[in-house]
């Protein structure tokens, strides 16, 4: 269907991160996507690891400059945005001094998750859908890449559900095999809260591991993909038992074509 407009969120992209195959989907499928005849937007955090002067980014003084309240604390926001010339396609960088200057994703040299990863990804989302909302850009399709986008089906179900950009919008979350060890902080459920979210909505994170972060954003998608071979097989099977349409793992020859045609069908 041309002319529909699909907003891709994306834990990892690449050049600006080394080659998997969630990052080479975050590459390829918007530029696939966009050679079908869609617009396309395409986000990911501003992770310190992204030679800025290499990649050739920049900020976008007009889109930056909000602050984001999070545990009571204001985060200034910071859209910085790049172009990969051979796909002819925009990224959008959400940059924070606190939460994206350091030289590494989710881990510290000593591979332990990050403390503050909790606050970053709810510092992501709401980056996102702001920096969206200052676009005046409404679209069709969101897809949603990895469990730091997990949140992002929970804000437009409820705190932005009455925004004529996001009203129509269809989500879709892809699983991977990008699982987290260490449960985020006890009190990210109450960290989460958010115009009309209430602690019901998010009851799923009293116990704030990967599993249960997952299901919260199976649960409010509209669908779900299966982005890896192998995914956690209970996730597997809350998939499966959702009532809500998916589509199992597709290689890399089919998939391009195989979510084209999804996203036809979720519409």
């Amino acid at each position: 269907m041309e002319n529909t407009k699909v907003l891709f969120i994306s834990q990892e992209i690449t050049p600006y991160l080394p080659e998997s195959k969630m990052s080479l989907i975050g590459r390829h499928l918007p530029q696939g996507i966009q050679e079908r005849g869609r617009e396309i937007r395409t986000f990911m955090p501003k992770y310190g690891s992204i030679n800025e002067r290499r990649n050739q980014l920049h900020e976008v003084i007009r889109l930056s400059g909000m602050n984001l309240i999070i545990n009571d604390t204001d985060h200034p926001l910071i859209i910085k945005v790049a172009s990969i010339q051979a796909a002819r396609m925009q990224v959008y960088f959400i940059d924070n001094e606190d939460y994206f200057q350091r030289k590494s994703t989710f881990q510290d040299e000593s591979g332990q998750d990050f403390e503050d990863n909790d606050e970053r990804a709810i510092f992501f989302a709401r980056g996102v859908l702001e920096t969206v909302k200052k676009l005046r850009w409404a679209p069709d399709i969101i897809h949603c890449h990895g469990w730091f986008t997990g949140l992002v089906p929970l804000y437009i179900k409820k705190a932005y559900h009455e925004d004529p950009l996001f009203a129509n919008s269809k989500i879709i979350y892809s699983v991977y095999d990008d699982v987290f060890n260490k449960p985020m902080n006890k009190d990210f459920r109450d960290k989460i809260l958010y115009e009309n979210i209430t602690k019901n909505d998010v009851n799923i994170l009293k116990d704030p591991n990967y599993i249960n972060l997952s299901k919260l954003a199976i649960t409010m998608s509209d669908a779900t993909i299966i982005g890896s071979e192998a995914i956690n097989q209970e996730l597997q099977s809350f998939i499966k038992d959702s009532d809500k349409p998916y589509l199992d793992f597709k290689s890399e020859e089919e998939y391009i074509d195989a979510y084209s045609e999804f996203y036809d069908k979720i519409l």
